[in-house]
């Protein structure tokens, strides 16, 4: 089965783009155009996303719910409609602090989220 879905020129049926769980706590979506890598995710509430860095840049679209994100330092808390950008190589982590719906968007590729 593929796990992650290719754009190319195509319309995707959400629901039928299968789950992957990515970490504890945290289920995604992956899809890919020819330069970017969507990721809906959906975070349930207390789920840990570990400091790290990757050199795409990431914006965080939130859908529903609360996450607390920290980014090179600084905290932010996100709310459903809140947007935020993601320089590459910035360190970043989050908590769920209830459970979320969100779209990343990483460009370039993220060429470790394609599976299958």
């Amino acid at each position: 089965m593929t796990i992650a879905v290719d754009l190319s020129a195509s319309v995707q049926d959400l629901a039928s783009v299968p789950a992957r769980e990515q970490m504890p706590g945290m289920r995604g979506k992956f899809l890919h155009s020819a330069t970017m890598t969507l990721v809906y995710w959906d975070m349930e509430e207390g789920a840990l996303l570990p400091r790290h860095s990757h050199p795409h840049e990431q914006v965080v679209n939130m859908l529903e719910g609360e996450l607390e994100l920290v980014v090179d330092g600084t905290a932010h808390r996100l709310r459903a409609g809140d947007v935020l950008a993601i320089p590459g190589d910035a360190p970043h982590s989050g908590r769920a602090l209830t459970r979320c719906r969100i779209l990343d968007v990483f460009h370039p590729i993220r060429e470790d989220y394609r599976f299958g």
